[in-house]
C-alpha cells in the first residue's frame, strides 16, 4: 500500500494541499477527480516526491518514502506525467527500454520485458517506428509500456502505477485502450492511481474514487458509494443526473445546463 497522511503543501502564501490523506491499494484502481485547480496533480507530485513536504508523510509498502533510495523506489512505483516531450528520433523500443534503467543491466531479460509489454499494450505493429511519427494516443501507449517495463516482473511486494491525466486529448478508442490495459494489470499485485477528468471513465474503470476541491479531499471511498448526484454537484458546482447503463450496471453521469436548474449560479 502507498499511504499518504496529512499531506499539506503551500506555495508562497497560497495553500495548495490541506491535510490530504489517501491510500493506494494493490489490486485496486483509484481515480482522483475534481475541478481545475483542486490540487490533484500537486497531490500526485507530493506522493511521488517531486515536491518537498514540510508537513505530512508518505509510506510505500510500510516504509517511509524518505528511507528508500531512488532506484529502489523506481522499481516499486512508476509515474506517467501528463505530457512527455522527446526531441530525439528514438524508436518505440528505445523509449520503452528507458524504463529498464533502474534495473541491473541484463540484455536478455530487458529484451524479454520489452517484448512482453509491447504485446500487452498492443504495439506489435509499431515495432521500429520513430516515436515522433505516432499520434498522441499511440505515444501515450508507448509511455504506458515504458512505465510498465519499469516495474515489470513478479515480486513479493506490491508495485504501483501513478498516472497524471493519462487520457487527456484522446479519442474514445484510445481512452478505453489506455484504461483497459491499466486495469488489466491489477491482478499482478499492482495498484493504480490515476488523475481523471472524465467522470464516466472513472465510473467504468475505478474501484475507488477520491473527490478533491480547493486543496482538500472532500469525499473518498468505493466508486459505487462515492459517485452520487449530491457529491458530484458539491464538488463541481454543476447540476447532473445519474443513469444506470443496462449492460454494465455502471452509473452514467449526464451534465445538465445550469439554466434548467434552480439553485445553480
Amino acid at each position: 500500500m502507498i499511504k499518504a497522511e496529512n499531506i499539506t503543501y503551500q506555495a508562497g502564501k497560497k495553500q495548495i494541499l490541506n491535510h490530504c490523506e489517501l491510500e493506494i491499494n494493490p489490486g485496486k484502481f483509484t481515480a482522483v477527480l475534481g475541478p481545475n485547480g483542486a490540487g490533484k496533480s500537486t497531490l500526485l507530485k507530493a506522493i511521488t516526491g517531486e515536491i518537498s513536504l514540510k508537513q505530512g508523510s508518505v509510506t510505500v509498502n510500510g516504509v517511509n518514502k524518505a528511507q528508500l533510495k531512488a532506484k529502489e523506489m523506481a522499481r516499486i512505483r512508476a509515474v506517467m506525467p501528463q505530457q512527455t516531450h522527446i526531441n530525439f528520433p528514438f524508436t518505440i523500443e528505445q523509449i520503452i527500454e528507458t524504463g529498464r534503467f533502474p534495473h541491473p543491466a541484463n540484455a536478455v531479460e530487458n529484451e524479454q520485458v520489452i517484448e512482453e509489454v509491447i504485446t500487452r499494450v498492443n504495439l506489435q505493429d509499431y515495432r521500429g517506428r520513430i516515436y515522433q511519427t505516432l499520434s498522441g494516443g499511440e505515444r501515450q501507449r508507448v509511455q504506458l509500456a515504458r512505465i510498465m517495463a519499469q516495474i515489470w516482473g513478479k515480486t513479493a511486494h506490491p508495485k504501483y502505477l501513478l498516472l497524471d491525466e493519462p487520457t487527456s486529448d484522446m479519442d474514445i478508442l484510445h481512452q478505453h485502450s489506455i484504461l483497459g490495459i491499466t486495469r488489466s494489470l491489477l491482478n499482478q499485485n499492482m495498484g493504480v492511481m490515476a488523475i481523471v477528468h472524465d467522470l464516466n471513465l472513472a465510473a467504468q474503470y475505478a474501484d475507488n474514487l477520491v473527490f478533491m476541491k480547493q486543496g482538500k479531499i472532500l469525499v473518498k471511498g468505493p466508486a459505487q458509494k462515492v459517485l452520487t448526484k449530491e457529491n458530484i454537484e458539491m464538488v463541481f458546482n454543476h447540476p447532473v443526473e445519474l443513469l444506470k447503463e443496462p449492460k454494465t450496471g455502471k452509473m452514467v453521469v449526464v451534465s445538465v445546463p445550469k439554466l434548467l436548474h434552480r439553485g445553480f449560479k
